[in-house]
Protein backbone atom coordinates (compact mmCIF):
# COMPACT_ATOMS: atom_id res chain seq x y z
CA UNK A 1 0.00 0.00 0.00
CA UNK A 2 1.52 3.32 -1.02
CA UNK A 3 2.07 6.51 1.23
CA UNK A 4 0.09 9.86 0.34
CA UNK A 5 2.67 13.45 0.11
CA UNK A 6 2.65 16.15 -2.67
CA UNK A 7 0.44 14.68 -5.40
CA UNK A 8 0.23 17.31 -7.75
CA UNK A 9 2.37 19.12 -10.21
CA UNK A 10 3.30 22.19 -8.67
CA UNK A 11 2.30 25.76 -10.97
CA UNK A 12 5.33 28.30 -11.59
CA UNK A 13 5.33 32.35 -11.69
CA UNK A 14 6.28 33.33 -14.93
CA UNK A 15 10.26 34.03 -14.76
CA UNK A 16 10.00 38.17 -14.31
CA UNK A 17 12.92 37.99 -17.09
CA UNK A 18 10.18 37.10 -19.56
CA UNK A 19 6.85 39.22 -19.28
CA UNK A 20 6.80 41.20 -21.92
CA UNK A 21 6.83 45.26 -21.75
CA UNK A 22 3.74 47.51 -21.69
CA UNK A 23 4.15 49.76 -24.99
CA UNK A 24 4.57 53.32 -23.77
CA UNK A 25 1.89 55.58 -23.61
CA UNK A 26 1.87 58.51 -26.26
CA UNK A 27 2.30 61.05 -23.03
CA UNK A 28 5.55 61.52 -21.36
CA UNK A 29 5.53 59.99 -17.90
CA UNK A 30 8.31 60.90 -15.34
CA UNK A 31 10.09 57.87 -14.96
CA UNK A 32 10.74 55.92 -11.75
CA UNK A 33 14.59 55.59 -10.02
CA UNK A 34 15.32 52.52 -8.94
CA UNK A 35 17.15 52.04 -5.15
CA UNK A 36 20.19 53.84 -5.24
CA UNK A 37 18.00 56.89 -6.98
CA UNK A 38 19.90 56.18 -10.56
CA UNK A 39 17.28 56.87 -13.28
CA UNK A 40 18.15 53.83 -16.23
CA UNK A 41 16.70 54.34 -19.52
CA UNK A 42 13.25 51.95 -20.57
CA UNK A 43 14.50 48.08 -21.26
CA UNK A 44 12.98 46.63 -24.33
CA UNK A 45 12.36 42.58 -24.07
CA UNK A 46 13.14 41.09 -27.44
CA UNK A 47 12.99 37.45 -28.10
CA UNK A 48 15.62 36.15 -29.90
CA UNK A 49 14.65 33.52 -32.20
CA UNK A 50 13.92 32.58 -36.36
CA UNK A 51 11.00 33.61 -37.05
CA UNK A 52 9.27 32.62 -41.22
CA UNK A 53 8.50 35.86 -41.87
CA UNK A 54 10.81 38.58 -44.07
CA UNK A 55 12.49 40.86 -41.43
CA UNK A 56 11.38 44.17 -41.34
CA UNK A 57 13.62 46.70 -43.41
CA UNK A 58 16.75 47.92 -41.13
CA UNK A 59 16.25 44.76 -39.22
CA UNK A 60 18.68 42.34 -38.37
CA UNK A 61 17.84 38.63 -38.51
CA UNK A 62 18.89 36.41 -35.77
CA UNK A 63 21.48 34.28 -36.19
CA UNK A 64 20.61 30.48 -37.19
CA UNK A 65 23.26 29.17 -33.99
CA UNK A 66 20.81 30.56 -31.53
CA UNK A 67 17.38 29.46 -32.40
CA UNK A 68 15.69 29.89 -29.01
CA UNK A 69 17.61 32.11 -26.72
CA UNK A 70 14.91 33.33 -24.34
CA UNK A 71 14.12 37.24 -23.60
CA UNK A 72 16.72 39.53 -23.62
CA UNK A 73 17.49 42.92 -22.35
CA UNK A 74 18.09 45.95 -25.02
CA UNK A 75 18.22 49.30 -24.13
CA UNK A 76 17.65 52.48 -26.24
CA UNK A 77 20.54 53.78 -28.57
CA UNK A 78 22.21 56.62 -26.56
CA UNK A 79 21.55 60.02 -27.32
CA UNK A 80 17.95 58.83 -28.38
CA UNK A 81 15.02 60.80 -27.26
CA UNK A 82 13.04 59.97 -24.32
CA UNK A 83 10.12 60.04 -25.74
CA UNK A 84 11.24 57.86 -28.52
CA UNK A 85 9.14 55.09 -29.66
CA UNK A 86 10.37 51.51 -28.24
CA UNK A 87 11.93 48.98 -30.28
CA UNK A 88 9.49 46.31 -31.00
CA UNK A 89 10.15 42.79 -30.86
CA UNK A 90 9.94 40.51 -34.14
CA UNK A 91 5.55 39.58 -33.94
CA UNK A 92 6.00 35.80 -32.42
CA UNK A 93 3.74 33.46 -31.77
CA UNK A 94 3.57 30.58 -29.08
CA UNK A 95 5.19 31.63 -25.77
CA UNK A 96 4.82 35.04 -25.42
CA UNK A 97 1.07 34.74 -25.82
CA UNK A 98 1.20 32.29 -23.55
CA UNK A 99 2.77 34.21 -20.62
CA UNK A 100 0.29 36.92 -21.17
CA UNK A 101 -2.79 34.66 -20.91
CA UNK A 102 -1.61 32.42 -18.22
CA UNK A 103 -2.56 34.68 -14.92
CA UNK A 104 -6.28 35.36 -16.38
CA UNK A 105 -6.76 32.15 -17.37
CA UNK A 106 -6.19 30.55 -14.08
CA UNK A 107 -8.04 33.37 -12.42
CA UNK A 108 -10.87 32.37 -14.77
CA UNK A 109 -10.85 28.57 -13.90
CA UNK A 110 -10.97 29.04 -10.24
CA UNK A 111 -13.81 31.45 -10.63
CA UNK A 112 -15.58 29.15 -12.88
CA UNK A 113 -15.78 25.54 -12.03
CA UNK A 114 -16.20 22.48 -14.87
CA UNK A 115 -19.65 20.84 -14.61
CA UNK A 116 -19.65 17.38 -13.50
CA UNK A 117 -15.79 17.00 -12.32
CA UNK A 118 -14.52 17.33 -9.05
CA UNK A 119 -14.15 20.34 -7.11
CA UNK A 120 -10.57 21.69 -8.22
CA UNK A 121 -8.41 21.61 -4.98
CA UNK A 122 -6.17 24.88 -4.34
CA UNK A 123 -3.16 25.25 -6.95
CA UNK A 124 -0.18 24.36 -5.86
CA UNK A 125 3.01 26.67 -5.25
CA UNK A 126 6.63 26.37 -5.50
CA UNK A 127 8.24 28.18 -3.22
CA UNK A 128 9.48 28.50 0.55
CA UNK A 129 6.27 27.67 2.15
CA UNK A 130 5.96 24.22 0.15
CA UNK A 131 4.72 23.37 -2.99
CA UNK A 132 0.85 22.69 -1.23
CA UNK A 133 -0.79 25.02 1.41
CA UNK A 134 -0.44 28.40 0.87
CA UNK A 135 1.83 30.66 2.69
CA UNK A 136 1.72 31.11 6.22
CA UNK A 137 -0.38 33.93 7.07
CA UNK A 138 -2.64 33.15 4.09
CA UNK A 139 -5.25 31.09 5.63
CA UNK A 140 -7.97 32.00 7.90
CA UNK A 141 -7.58 31.41 11.17
CA UNK A 142 -10.74 29.42 11.51
CA UNK A 143 -12.20 27.67 8.47
CA UNK A 144 -15.58 26.29 8.35
CA UNK A 145 -17.04 24.08 11.53
CA UNK A 146 -14.20 25.89 13.99
CA UNK A 147 -11.36 23.88 12.50
CA UNK A 148 -8.20 25.26 12.37
CA UNK A 149 -7.46 25.42 8.55
CA UNK A 150 -4.75 22.70 8.38
CA UNK A 151 -6.85 20.54 10.23
CA UNK A 152 -9.88 20.63 7.61
CA UNK A 153 -7.45 20.85 4.91
CA UNK A 154 -6.27 17.76 5.71
CA UNK A 155 -9.64 16.39 6.10
CA UNK A 156 -10.75 17.82 2.35
CA UNK A 157 -7.80 15.97 0.98
CA UNK A 158 -8.87 12.52 2.81
CA UNK A 159 -12.27 12.78 0.82
CA UNK A 160 -10.79 13.20 -2.41
CA UNK A 161 -9.03 9.92 -2.06
CA UNK A 162 -12.57 8.30 -1.25
CA UNK A 163 -14.51 9.91 -4.07
CA UNK A 164 -11.69 8.80 -6.54
CA UNK A 165 -12.25 5.54 -5.14
CA UNK A 166 -16.29 6.02 -5.56
CA UNK A 167 -15.87 6.63 -8.90
CA UNK A 168 -13.81 3.67 -9.94
CA UNK A 169 -16.30 1.26 -8.63
CA UNK A 170 -18.92 3.01 -10.42
CA UNK A 171 -17.13 2.73 -13.42
CA UNK A 172 -15.62 -0.62 -12.93
CA UNK A 173 -19.73 -1.55 -12.42
CA UNK A 174 -21.52 0.57 -14.79
CA UNK A 175 -19.55 1.71 -18.02
CA UNK A 176 -19.41 -0.26 -20.93
CA UNK A 177 -16.29 -0.33 -22.70
CA UNK A 178 -15.67 0.08 -26.27
CA UNK A 179 -12.56 -1.26 -26.99
CA UNK A 180 -11.88 -3.90 -24.56
CA UNK A 181 -9.00 -5.48 -25.21
CA UNK A 182 -7.31 -2.14 -25.21
CA UNK A 183 -7.20 -2.59 -21.28
CA UNK A 184 -4.35 -5.42 -21.13
CA UNK A 185 -0.74 -4.30 -22.63
CA UNK A 186 0.25 -6.48 -25.48
CA UNK A 187 3.39 -6.31 -27.90
CA UNK A 188 1.23 -5.62 -30.68
CA UNK A 189 0.21 -2.18 -29.32
CA UNK A 190 3.65 -1.50 -29.03
CA UNK A 191 5.87 0.04 -32.03
CA UNK A 192 8.67 -2.37 -33.23
CA UNK A 193 11.54 0.47 -32.73
CA UNK A 194 10.59 0.49 -29.09
CA UNK A 195 10.96 -3.01 -28.37
CA UNK A 196 13.55 -2.76 -30.26
CA UNK A 197 15.19 -0.35 -27.65
CA UNK A 198 13.83 -2.47 -24.54
CA UNK A 199 15.85 -5.49 -25.86
CA UNK A 200 19.10 -3.69 -26.52
CA UNK A 201 18.66 -1.83 -22.90
CA UNK A 202 18.22 -6.02 -21.41
CA UNK A 203 20.94 -6.96 -22.72
CA UNK A 204 23.95 -7.67 -20.43
CA UNK A 205 26.34 -5.21 -22.65
CA UNK A 206 23.55 -2.35 -22.93
CA UNK A 207 25.04 1.37 -21.69
CA UNK A 208 24.03 5.14 -22.02
CA UNK A 209 26.24 5.88 -25.00
CA UNK A 210 24.55 2.66 -27.27
CA UNK A 211 20.79 3.55 -26.17
CA UNK A 212 21.79 6.91 -27.37
CA UNK A 213 21.89 5.68 -30.91
CA UNK A 214 18.67 4.68 -30.53
CA UNK A 215 17.22 7.62 -29.24
CA UNK A 216 16.73 11.10 -30.22
CA UNK A 217 18.06 13.81 -27.65
CA UNK A 218 17.56 17.65 -26.72
CA UNK A 219 20.49 20.28 -25.70
CA UNK A 220 21.31 19.38 -22.11
CA UNK A 221 18.81 18.91 -20.34
CA UNK A 222 18.04 15.47 -20.44
CA UNK A 223 14.91 15.40 -22.68
CA UNK A 224 14.66 12.19 -25.07
CA UNK A 225 11.93 11.22 -27.78
CA UNK A 226 11.69 7.43 -28.69
CA UNK A 227 8.64 5.68 -30.60
CA UNK A 228 6.33 4.12 -27.96
CA UNK A 229 2.95 3.16 -29.60
CA UNK A 230 1.48 2.16 -32.79
CA UNK A 231 -0.37 4.47 -34.66
CA UNK A 232 -3.62 2.04 -35.23
CA UNK A 233 -3.29 1.79 -31.33
CA UNK A 234 -3.38 5.66 -30.66
CA UNK A 235 -6.71 6.01 -32.89
CA UNK A 236 -8.35 2.95 -30.79
CA UNK A 237 -7.28 4.29 -27.73
CA UNK A 238 -8.59 8.02 -28.67
CA UNK A 239 -11.94 6.65 -29.78
CA UNK A 240 -12.25 4.39 -26.41
CA UNK A 241 -11.34 7.96 -24.45
CA UNK A 242 -13.93 9.80 -26.52
CA UNK A 243 -16.57 7.32 -25.56
CA UNK A 244 -15.47 7.50 -21.98
CA UNK A 245 -16.03 11.13 -22.37
CA UNK A 246 -19.22 11.10 -23.44
CA UNK A 247 -20.48 8.41 -21.56
CA UNK A 248 -22.53 9.81 -18.45
CA UNK A 249 -19.54 7.99 -15.53
CA UNK A 250 -18.63 10.49 -12.76
CA UNK A 251 -15.16 11.77 -13.82
CA UNK A 252 -12.59 13.26 -11.79
CA UNK A 253 -10.13 16.06 -12.86
CA UNK A 254 -7.08 14.56 -14.24
CA UNK A 255 -4.48 17.21 -11.99
CA UNK A 256 -4.87 20.70 -10.36
CA UNK A 257 -3.82 21.71 -13.50
CA UNK A 258 -5.85 20.26 -16.26
CA UNK A 259 -9.55 19.93 -16.63
CA UNK A 260 -10.29 17.57 -19.61
CA UNK A 261 -8.90 14.54 -19.76
CA UNK A 262 -9.00 11.02 -17.85
CA UNK A 263 -7.63 9.53 -14.66
CA UNK A 264 -6.16 5.91 -15.89
CA UNK A 265 -6.83 4.25 -12.57
CA UNK A 266 -10.17 4.96 -12.28
CA UNK A 267 -10.53 3.67 -16.11
CA UNK A 268 -9.30 0.13 -14.60
CA UNK A 269 -6.46 0.34 -16.68
CA UNK A 270 -3.83 0.26 -13.89
CA UNK A 271 -3.21 -3.11 -12.95
CA UNK A 272 -3.53 -4.51 -16.52
CA UNK A 273 -1.40 -1.68 -18.30
CA UNK A 274 0.32 1.04 -17.16
CA UNK A 275 1.95 -0.71 -14.34
CA UNK A 276 3.55 -3.93 -17.19
CA UNK A 277 4.31 -0.80 -19.31
CA UNK A 278 6.33 0.67 -16.76
CA UNK A 279 7.89 -2.57 -15.58
CA UNK A 280 9.09 -4.42 -18.50
CA UNK A 281 9.15 -1.53 -20.77
CA UNK A 282 10.13 1.56 -19.54
CA UNK A 283 12.11 0.67 -16.42
CA UNK A 284 15.14 -0.89 -18.13
CA UNK A 285 15.63 2.74 -20.34
CA UNK A 286 15.18 4.82 -17.53
CA UNK A 287 17.82 3.16 -15.41
CA UNK A 288 20.31 3.95 -18.40
CA UNK A 289 19.23 7.23 -18.75
CA UNK A 290 17.96 8.62 -15.58
CA UNK A 291 20.52 6.29 -12.61
CA UNK A 292 20.42 8.81 -10.10
CA UNK A 293 16.96 9.58 -10.10
CA UNK A 294 16.17 5.69 -9.29
CA UNK A 295 15.64 4.96 -12.36
CA UNK A 296 16.60 1.36 -12.28
CA UNK A 297 13.65 1.30 -9.26
CA UNK A 298 10.55 3.31 -10.68
CA UNK A 299 8.18 1.21 -8.32
CA UNK A 300 4.81 3.01 -8.47
CA UNK A 301 3.43 5.94 -10.98
CA UNK A 302 0.35 7.98 -11.68
CA UNK A 303 -1.17 7.84 -14.90
CA UNK A 304 -3.48 9.97 -17.08
CA UNK A 305 -4.42 11.75 -20.19
CA UNK A 306 -4.66 15.06 -20.79
CA UNK A 307 -7.05 17.00 -23.90
CA UNK A 308 -5.88 20.52 -24.83
CA UNK A 309 -8.64 22.37 -27.82
CA UNK A 310 -9.72 25.47 -28.64
CA UNK A 311 -13.07 25.16 -26.11
CA UNK A 312 -11.18 23.39 -23.51
CA UNK A 313 -8.02 23.41 -21.75
CA UNK A 314 -5.95 25.82 -24.78
CA UNK A 315 -2.14 25.15 -22.77
CA UNK A 316 -0.63 24.49 -19.83
CA UNK A 317 1.30 26.89 -17.19
CA UNK A 318 5.14 26.30 -16.54
CA UNK A 319 5.21 23.87 -13.41
CA UNK A 320 7.23 20.81 -12.64
CA UNK A 321 5.55 17.35 -11.79
CA UNK A 322 5.52 15.06 -8.86
CA UNK A 323 7.57 12.24 -10.46
CA UNK A 324 11.32 11.43 -10.35
CA UNK A 325 10.75 10.94 -14.31
CA UNK A 326 7.77 11.68 -16.78
CA UNK A 327 6.79 9.99 -19.97
CA UNK A 328 4.12 12.15 -22.04
CA UNK A 329 3.21 9.89 -25.32
CA UNK A 330 1.59 12.29 -28.03
CA UNK A 331 -1.85 10.10 -28.81
CA UNK A 332 -3.23 12.62 -31.18
CA UNK A 333 -5.66 14.10 -33.25
CA UNK A 334 -5.10 16.07 -36.01
CA UNK A 335 -3.79 19.53 -34.37
CA UNK A 336 -1.61 22.66 -34.95
CA UNK A 337 0.54 24.07 -32.71
CA UNK A 338 0.58 23.27 -29.19
CA UNK A 339 4.42 22.34 -28.52
CA UNK A 340 6.03 21.74 -25.64
CA UNK A 341 8.61 23.71 -24.09
CA UNK A 342 11.23 23.20 -21.15
CA UNK A 343 13.14 25.53 -18.94
CA UNK A 344 15.47 24.92 -16.04
CA UNK A 345 15.80 21.92 -13.34
CA UNK A 346 13.66 23.17 -10.48
CA UNK A 347 16.29 22.32 -8.14
CA UNK A 348 18.78 24.45 -10.33
CA UNK A 349 17.10 27.29 -11.61
CA UNK A 350 18.92 29.94 -13.31
CA UNK A 351 18.53 34.08 -12.81
CA UNK A 352 17.62 34.02 -16.62
CA UNK A 353 16.35 30.49 -17.53
CA UNK A 354 16.59 29.72 -21.35
CA UNK A 355 13.71 27.41 -23.15
CA UNK A 356 13.64 24.85 -25.96
CA UNK A 357 10.21 24.65 -27.81
CA UNK A 358 9.67 20.52 -29.03
CA UNK A 359 7.41 19.38 -31.43
CA UNK A 360 4.99 16.72 -30.51
CA UNK A 361 5.67 13.49 -32.91
CA UNK A 362 2.11 11.02 -33.06
CA UNK A 363 2.57 8.32 -31.48
CA UNK A 364 5.90 9.09 -29.88
CA UNK A 365 7.09 10.04 -26.27
CA UNK A 366 8.70 12.82 -24.41
CA UNK A 367 11.19 11.31 -21.83
CA UNK A 368 12.64 14.01 -19.28
CA UNK A 369 13.16 14.54 -15.15
CA UNK A 370 9.95 15.25 -13.45
CA UNK A 371 11.48 18.35 -11.86
CA UNK A 372 12.38 20.31 -15.26
CA UNK A 373 10.25 23.01 -16.09
CA UNK A 374 8.04 22.72 -18.45
CA UNK A 375 4.53 23.78 -20.16
CA UNK A 376 2.33 23.59 -23.12
CA UNK A 377 1.84 26.43 -25.21
CA UNK A 378 -1.22 26.99 -26.93
CA UNK A 379 -3.42 24.89 -29.57
CA UNK A 380 -4.57 26.76 -32.52
CA UNK A 381 -6.75 23.91 -34.11
CA UNK A 382 -8.01 20.57 -33.65
CA UNK A 383 -7.52 18.30 -30.76
CA UNK A 384 -4.06 17.33 -28.90
CA UNK A 385 -4.32 13.95 -26.51
CA UNK A 386 -1.64 13.52 -24.59
CA UNK A 387 -0.99 10.33 -22.32
CA UNK A 388 0.89 11.26 -19.40
CA UNK A 389 2.61 8.97 -17.25
CA UNK A 390 4.48 10.21 -13.61
CA UNK A 391 7.09 7.25 -12.61
CA UNK A 392 8.15 7.39 -8.73
CA UNK A 393 10.79 5.92 -6.97
CA UNK A 394 10.39 5.52 -3.33
CA UNK A 395 13.90 4.64 -2.56
CA UNK A 396 14.32 8.64 -3.79
CA UNK A 397 11.41 10.12 -2.41
CA UNK A 398 11.25 8.76 1.09
CA UNK A 399 14.48 10.51 1.65
CA UNK A 400 12.93 13.97 0.16
CA UNK A 401 9.88 15.21 -0.88
CA UNK A 402 10.65 16.14 -4.53
CA UNK A 403 7.79 18.97 -4.09
CA UNK A 404 8.67 20.69 -0.71
CA UNK A 405 12.23 19.45 -0.77
CA UNK A 406 11.66 17.89 3.08
CA UNK A 407 11.81 14.73 4.96
CA UNK A 408 7.94 13.56 4.04
CA UNK A 409 5.44 13.08 6.94
CA UNK A 410 3.03 10.16 5.82
CA UNK A 411 -0.61 9.17 6.00
CA UNK A 412 -1.86 5.71 4.61
CA UNK A 413 -3.37 5.97 1.30
CA UNK A 414 -5.15 3.57 -1.27
CA UNK A 415 -3.27 2.39 -4.21
CA UNK A 416 0.06 3.94 -5.03
CA UNK A 417 -0.61 7.34 -3.07
CA UNK A 418 2.09 9.31 -4.44
CA UNK A 419 4.69 6.89 -4.25
CA UNK A 420 6.89 6.62 -0.68
CA UNK A 421 6.75 3.87 1.35
CA UNK A 422 7.36 3.84 5.18
CA UNK A 423 6.09 1.43 7.69
CA UNK A 424 4.78 2.89 10.33
CA UNK A 425 4.60 2.36 14.18
CA UNK A 426 1.02 0.92 15.18
CA UNK A 427 1.03 3.17 17.92
CA UNK A 428 1.89 5.94 16.47
CA UNK A 429 -0.49 8.96 15.21
CA UNK A 430 -1.01 9.26 11.56
CA UNK A 431 0.51 12.50 10.05
CA UNK A 432 -0.38 13.95 6.45
CA UNK A 433 2.63 15.91 4.70
CA UNK A 434 0.76 19.27 4.47
CA UNK A 435 2.41 20.47 1.09
CA UNK A 436 0.20 17.69 -0.57
CA UNK A 437 -1.91 17.79 -3.47
CA UNK A 438 -3.64 14.47 -4.54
Amino acid sequence: MGRGGCGEAAPLQAPAAATPPKRQEKKKKKRKTGENGHVSPPLVLVRVRNWPTRPRPGRKRPSAAEPFGGWTRARRRPGSPAGGKHVHPPPVPGLRLLLLRQRLRRALRAARPVPGRGAAPPRARAGAAGAGLPERGGLPSRAAGGKRPIEAEVQRRKQLIHQSEERKAIISKCYKRKHPELYSLQDSFLAPDFLEIVRYCTSPDAHLQGLLRYIKSFSDKRIYRLPVFTEEFCKAFVDELENFEQSDMPKGRPNTMNNYGVLLNELGMDETFITPLREKYLRPITALLYPDLGGACLDSHKAFVVKYSLHEDLDLSSHYDNAEVTLNVSLGKDFTEGNLYFGDFSQDPTPVPKYIEIEHVGAQGLLHRGGQIHGALPVASGERWNLIIWMRSSVVRNQLCPMCNKKPELVEAEGFGDGFTETLEDDAPETVNLCSLW
